[in-house]
């Protein structure tokens, strides 16, 4: 029996659409996830958790699924010597791929964690090539076709955190309650999120030092045009980290 007939003799066309199912719904799990996370502004954020999500349940169908054609009719593999099992290859993939991803994770000099989605993608790529090898290809090109549409989509439309560009604002205006009170508000306005914040009092001037998460690049350009306006501030930084 050839790898093609063993592969279309088994999987009916129902089969594959099961399979299709179990790879959507997996991925839309780790979308929830992802989104529940990202609104409360953790490193791994909806792409991260889809890619996990996606990539362990396409792993899992090969690990099941795939070695059909390595089958005797008495259940056993035809090739290999007392039960052995050519799924301890693909596991060993998964073990060593993951490796190669935990070192594209690193934190940058602002503690921010980097390369969590590039980590997930390459173990999602990992998953396309096991299923792709096993001759699994129309689960292959499906999976290839799901991550790269739903990662151009999210790239677009930003979910959650993905919406935020983090920085450092710096901003030094009089020691005076109604204007420290007005800037507070147009913070609130402009929905920054303050993670980090340091403020000194020195000659009737107060300093505010913000590590801050803004909702786009454009509120960039509404905060010096609000500070500009301000005669009550002496001066404003801002320093974006991307």
């Amino acid at each position: 029996m050839t790898l093609y007939e063993a592969m279309h003799g088994s999987f009916s066309l129902n089969i594959y659409l099961e399979l299709l199912l179990r790879l959507i719904v997996s991925s839309a799990c780790g979308i929830i996830i992802g989104v529940e996370r990202s609104r409360r502004f953790k490193d791994a954020g909806v792409r991260t958790h889809f890619l996990v999500a996606f990539a362990a349940s396409l792993i899992m169908i090969v690990s099941k699924y795939a070695f059909v054609d390595l089958l005797s009719d008495s259940g056993s593999y035809l090739y290999g010597a007392r039960g052995a099992d050519p799924a301890r290859i693909a596991a060993q993939v998964v073990s060593g791929v993951s490796f190669l991803g935990a070192g594209i994770i690193f934190r940058d000099k602002h503690h921010a964690v980097k390369g969590l989605t590039t980590a997930a993608g390459i173990w999602a790529a990992a998953g396309v090539g096991l299923a792709i090898g096993s001759g699994m290809y129309y689960m292959g090109l499906t999976a290839t076709v799901i991550v790269v549409v739903l990662q151009l989509l999210m790239h677009k439309f930003a979910i959650g955190n993905d919406r935020y560009t983090a920085g450092e604002l710096k901003i030094v205006l009089n020691d005076d309650k109604d204007t420290v009170k007005r800037l507070h508000q147009q913070l609130d306005d402009w929905k920054i999120v303050i993670s980090e914040s340091n403020i000194t009092r020195e000659d009737g001037k107060v300093t505010f030092e913000l590590k801050v998460k803004l909702p786009s690049k454009n509120i960039q350009d509404q905060i010096s045009a609000f500070i500009a306006a301000d005669p009550d501030v002496h001066s404003f930084k801002y320093e974006d980290w991307g």
